[in-house]
Protein backbone atom coordinates (compact mmCIF):
# COMPACT_ATOMS: atom_id res chain seq x y z
CA UNK A 1 0.00 0.00 0.00
CA UNK A 2 1.31 3.46 -0.91
CA UNK A 3 0.41 6.84 0.56
CA UNK A 4 -2.00 7.41 -2.34
CA UNK A 5 -3.77 4.06 -2.06
CA UNK A 6 -6.60 3.61 0.43
CA UNK A 7 -6.35 0.84 2.98
CA UNK A 8 -8.05 -2.42 2.10
CA UNK A 9 -11.52 -2.62 3.61
CA UNK A 10 -13.60 -5.67 4.43
CA UNK A 11 -17.31 -5.88 3.62
CA UNK A 12 -17.97 -5.79 7.36
CA UNK A 13 -16.08 -2.51 7.68
CA UNK A 14 -17.74 -1.10 4.57
CA UNK A 15 -21.32 -1.78 5.66
CA UNK A 16 -20.65 -0.53 9.19
CA UNK A 17 -19.20 2.75 7.88
CA UNK A 18 -22.73 3.98 7.02
CA UNK A 19 -23.63 3.92 10.73
CA UNK A 20 -22.17 7.24 11.91
CA UNK A 21 -18.86 6.29 10.32
CA UNK A 22 -16.75 7.55 7.45
CA UNK A 23 -19.68 7.18 5.02
CA UNK A 24 -22.37 8.19 7.50
CA UNK A 25 -25.76 8.04 5.79
CA UNK A 26 -28.81 7.85 8.02
CA UNK A 27 -30.91 6.35 5.22
CA UNK A 28 -28.59 3.33 5.10
CA UNK A 29 -27.32 3.01 8.65
CA UNK A 30 -29.51 -0.12 8.87
CA UNK A 31 -26.74 -2.01 7.02
CA UNK A 32 -24.84 -2.33 10.29
CA UNK A 33 -27.54 -4.68 11.59
CA UNK A 34 -27.05 -7.11 8.70
CA UNK A 35 -24.53 -9.95 8.75
CA UNK A 36 -21.89 -9.50 6.05
CA UNK A 37 -23.42 -12.20 3.83
CA UNK A 38 -26.84 -10.51 3.89
CA UNK A 39 -25.30 -7.09 3.28
CA UNK A 40 -23.54 -8.57 0.27
CA UNK A 41 -26.86 -9.86 -1.04
CA UNK A 42 -28.41 -6.41 -0.52
CA UNK A 43 -25.76 -4.78 -2.72
CA UNK A 44 -25.84 -7.57 -5.32
CA UNK A 45 -29.59 -7.29 -5.69
CA UNK A 46 -29.40 -3.48 -5.66
CA UNK A 47 -27.02 -3.51 -8.62
CA UNK A 48 -29.23 -6.00 -10.44
CA UNK A 49 -32.28 -3.76 -9.96
CA UNK A 50 -30.24 -0.69 -10.95
CA UNK A 51 -29.43 -2.43 -14.24
CA UNK A 52 -33.14 -3.09 -14.80
CA UNK A 53 -33.92 0.54 -14.01
CA UNK A 54 -31.40 1.73 -16.61
CA UNK A 55 -33.40 -0.26 -19.16
CA UNK A 56 -36.93 0.82 -18.26
CA UNK A 57 -36.53 3.92 -16.05
CA UNK A 58 -38.70 2.51 -13.25
CA UNK A 59 -36.97 3.61 -10.04
CA UNK A 60 -39.78 2.32 -7.86
CA UNK A 61 -38.09 -1.07 -7.56
CA UNK A 62 -35.05 0.64 -5.99
CA UNK A 63 -37.18 2.38 -3.38
CA UNK A 64 -39.00 -0.87 -2.60
CA UNK A 65 -35.70 -2.75 -2.36
CA UNK A 66 -34.30 -0.28 0.16
CA UNK A 67 -37.54 -0.36 2.17
CA UNK A 68 -37.70 -4.15 2.32
CA UNK A 69 -34.11 -4.41 3.51
CA UNK A 70 -34.63 -1.72 6.14
CA UNK A 71 -37.51 -3.77 7.55
CA UNK A 72 -35.36 -6.89 7.42
CA UNK A 73 -32.38 -5.24 9.13
CA UNK A 74 -34.34 -3.59 11.91
CA UNK A 75 -36.10 -6.89 12.56
CA UNK A 76 -32.84 -8.65 13.34
CA UNK A 77 -32.45 -9.86 16.90
CA UNK A 78 -30.59 -7.28 18.94
CA UNK A 79 -31.25 -4.49 16.44
CA UNK A 80 -32.93 -2.39 19.11
CA UNK A 81 -32.46 -2.48 22.86
CA UNK A 82 -35.60 -0.60 23.78
CA UNK A 83 -38.58 -2.79 22.96
CA UNK A 84 -41.83 -2.87 24.89
CA UNK A 85 -44.17 -5.85 24.50
CA UNK A 86 -47.07 -4.14 26.21
CA UNK A 87 -48.16 -0.82 27.64
CA UNK A 88 -50.85 0.58 29.94
CA UNK A 89 -54.31 0.64 28.40
CA UNK A 90 -56.50 3.64 29.09
CA UNK A 91 -59.90 3.59 27.39
CA UNK A 92 -60.94 6.83 25.75
CA UNK A 93 -63.75 8.32 27.87
CA UNK A 94 -65.57 9.91 24.93
CA UNK A 95 -65.69 9.78 21.12
CA UNK A 96 -62.70 11.17 19.23
CA UNK A 97 -65.05 13.68 17.63
CA UNK A 98 -65.55 15.24 21.08
CA UNK A 99 -61.90 15.13 22.20
CA UNK A 100 -59.23 17.77 22.51
CA UNK A 101 -56.30 16.13 20.72
CA UNK A 102 -52.62 17.01 21.02
CA UNK A 103 -49.71 15.94 18.82
CA UNK A 104 -46.44 14.66 20.28
CA UNK A 105 -43.62 13.43 18.05
CA UNK A 106 -40.01 12.35 18.49
CA UNK A 107 -39.12 13.91 15.12
CA UNK A 108 -37.03 16.83 16.40
CA UNK A 109 -39.27 19.66 15.14
CA UNK A 110 -39.33 23.15 16.57
CA UNK A 111 -40.87 26.45 15.53
CA UNK A 112 -38.81 29.01 13.66
CA UNK A 113 -37.23 31.35 16.18
CA UNK A 114 -37.59 28.85 19.05
CA UNK A 115 -34.48 26.69 18.56
CA UNK A 116 -33.84 24.62 21.73
CA UNK A 117 -30.08 25.05 21.07
CA UNK A 118 -28.91 21.58 22.17
CA UNK A 119 -25.74 21.62 24.27
CA UNK A 120 -25.85 25.43 24.07
CA UNK A 121 -24.98 25.41 20.36
CA UNK A 122 -26.72 28.13 18.35
CA UNK A 123 -27.95 27.18 14.88
CA UNK A 124 -26.68 23.61 15.12
CA UNK A 125 -26.74 22.03 11.67
CA UNK A 126 -28.04 18.57 10.83
CA UNK A 127 -24.46 17.47 10.10
CA UNK A 128 -23.38 18.62 13.56
CA UNK A 129 -26.33 16.84 15.17
CA UNK A 130 -25.42 13.60 13.40
CA UNK A 131 -21.81 13.85 14.54
CA UNK A 132 -22.92 14.39 18.14
CA UNK A 133 -25.49 11.59 18.18
CA UNK A 134 -23.78 9.74 21.03
CA UNK A 135 -24.07 12.86 23.18
CA UNK A 136 -27.77 13.15 22.38
CA UNK A 137 -28.26 9.51 23.39
CA UNK A 138 -26.96 10.29 26.89
CA UNK A 139 -28.82 13.56 27.39
CA UNK A 140 -32.36 14.23 28.61
CA UNK A 141 -34.78 15.29 25.87
CA UNK A 142 -35.81 18.89 25.28
CA UNK A 143 -39.56 19.20 24.72
CA UNK A 144 -40.42 21.88 22.17
CA UNK A 145 -43.88 23.46 22.36
CA UNK A 146 -45.13 24.49 18.93
CA UNK A 147 -48.30 26.57 18.48
CA UNK A 148 -50.73 24.40 16.56
CA UNK A 149 -51.48 27.20 14.11
CA UNK A 150 -47.82 27.32 13.02
CA UNK A 151 -47.61 27.11 9.20
CA UNK A 152 -45.50 24.34 7.72
CA UNK A 153 -43.14 26.95 6.27
CA UNK A 154 -42.24 28.04 9.81
CA UNK A 155 -41.35 24.57 11.07
CA UNK A 156 -37.72 23.51 11.49
CA UNK A 157 -36.35 20.03 12.08
CA UNK A 158 -33.04 18.67 13.33
CA UNK A 159 -32.36 15.13 14.49
CA UNK A 160 -29.12 13.17 14.51
CA UNK A 161 -30.83 9.79 14.41
CA UNK A 162 -32.69 9.76 11.09
CA UNK A 163 -32.52 11.31 7.63
CA UNK A 164 -34.60 14.50 7.93
CA UNK A 165 -34.73 15.34 4.20
CA UNK A 166 -38.28 14.00 3.78
CA UNK A 167 -39.40 15.88 6.91
CA UNK A 168 -37.86 19.07 5.53
CA UNK A 169 -39.64 18.60 2.20
CA UNK A 170 -43.00 17.86 3.85
CA UNK A 171 -43.21 18.13 7.66
CA UNK A 172 -46.50 16.23 7.59
CA UNK A 173 -44.75 12.89 7.07
CA UNK A 174 -43.78 12.98 10.76
CA UNK A 175 -45.37 16.15 12.18
CA UNK A 176 -48.85 16.16 10.66
CA UNK A 177 -50.20 19.52 11.78
CA UNK A 178 -51.77 20.28 8.41
CA UNK A 179 -53.59 16.95 8.37
CA UNK A 180 -54.82 17.38 11.95
CA UNK A 181 -56.11 20.87 11.21
CA UNK A 182 -58.02 19.39 8.28
CA UNK A 183 -59.52 16.72 10.55
CA UNK A 184 -60.52 19.44 13.00
CA UNK A 185 -62.25 21.38 10.22
CA UNK A 186 -64.07 18.21 9.14
CA UNK A 187 -65.22 17.49 12.69
CA UNK A 188 -63.35 14.19 12.86
CA UNK A 189 -61.68 15.42 16.06
CA UNK A 190 -63.34 17.74 18.50
CA UNK A 191 -60.51 20.21 18.86
CA UNK A 192 -56.79 20.45 18.23
CA UNK A 193 -54.94 21.51 21.37
CA UNK A 194 -53.38 24.99 21.13
CA UNK A 195 -49.88 23.55 21.39
CA UNK A 196 -48.23 20.57 19.72
CA UNK A 197 -44.98 19.04 20.93
CA UNK A 198 -41.82 17.48 19.57
CA UNK A 199 -38.48 16.30 20.87
CA UNK A 200 -35.41 14.45 19.60
CA UNK A 201 -36.15 10.79 20.22
CA UNK A 202 -32.45 9.92 20.18
CA UNK A 203 -32.02 10.72 23.86
CA UNK A 204 -31.49 9.01 27.22
CA UNK A 205 -34.40 6.55 27.37
CA UNK A 206 -34.21 6.15 31.14
CA UNK A 207 -34.33 9.91 31.68
CA UNK A 208 -37.19 10.14 29.21
CA UNK A 209 -39.22 7.49 31.06
CA UNK A 210 -38.41 8.36 34.64
CA UNK A 211 -37.76 12.13 34.62
CA UNK A 212 -39.26 13.82 31.57
CA UNK A 213 -42.44 11.90 30.76
CA UNK A 214 -44.24 12.44 34.11
CA UNK A 215 -43.83 16.21 33.80
CA UNK A 216 -45.00 16.15 30.19
CA UNK A 217 -48.11 14.22 31.17
CA UNK A 218 -48.90 16.70 33.93
CA UNK A 219 -48.52 19.56 31.45
CA UNK A 220 -50.93 17.95 29.00
CA UNK A 221 -53.46 17.39 31.75
CA UNK A 222 -53.24 21.05 32.70
CA UNK A 223 -54.04 21.87 29.08
CA UNK A 224 -57.16 19.66 29.29
CA UNK A 225 -55.92 17.28 26.58
CA UNK A 226 -58.19 14.24 26.23
CA UNK A 227 -56.11 12.24 23.74
CA UNK A 228 -52.56 12.32 22.48
CA UNK A 229 -51.38 11.33 19.02
CA UNK A 230 -47.89 9.86 19.43
CA UNK A 231 -45.63 9.73 16.37
CA UNK A 232 -42.37 7.84 17.00
CA UNK A 233 -39.55 8.37 14.54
Amino acid sequence: MTDTQPAAESLEEFKDSFFYGSRSDLAFKFLKNLPAAEAGEFFRSLLEKLGQTIDDGDAGRLVQHAYEWQVRAYGHEGAGKWAYESGPFTPLPKPVGDCRLALLTSSGHFAEGADPEPFGVKDMTQVQATRRIMEFLKAPPDLCAIPSDTPSTSLCVRHGGYDVRAAQTDPNVVFALDRLRELEDEGAIGELAPRSYSFVGACSQLRLLKQSAPGWIARLREEAVDALLLVPV
